[in-house]
């Protein structure tokens, strides 16, 4: 119970920069912004596959179980899921899968940018303000 309790006042004080919430809609993005369905037929997945894919995708139903889950390590979401997703696939398809969905690049870094987007548009306008003081004029 105390672990609980220490892990939801840590949660709190992450809070401001990156909600938990941002992190699970990031999480049912992964899942809502591809078809599944589409990705089985392009990748010619076996019904096993498939199945897999499809048990991974709904593993957690709602915020309250996947929070369960990542309530101390919220951003932990994207290795786990992937890495499933690519045991899964397999590397070859999992290679043809991050070509053809995600532009070649790491799910997981793809969705660790939008956090950091995030983080970068509060973080700027202390940054600007030091540049301005080491260049000595204003814009």
């Amino acid at each position: 119970m105390k672990k609980i309790l220490i892990a939801l006042m840590l949660a709190g004080t992450f809070g401001l920069t990156y909600a938990q919430s941002d992190y699970y809609n990031d999480y049912r993005r992964s899942i809502t912004d591809i078809n599944w369905q589409t990705v089985a037929a392009d990748l010619l997945l076996s019904a096993t596959q498939t199945n897999q894919l499809n048990a991974l995708n709904s593993r957690y139903r709602d915020y309250d179980s996947w929070n369960r889950a990542y309530v101390s390590h919220p951003d932990r979401w994207r290795e786990d899921r992937y890495n499933e997703v690519e045991r899964i696939l397999g590397r070859e398809k999992y290679t043809k899968f991050k070509t053809r969905y995600y532009k070649g690049q790491n799910p997981v870094a793809v969705y660790n940018r939008n956090k950091n987007n995030y983080k970068k548009v509060k973080a700027h306008k202390s940054k600007v303000h030091k540049m301005d003081k080491k260049h000595g004029h204003h814009h």
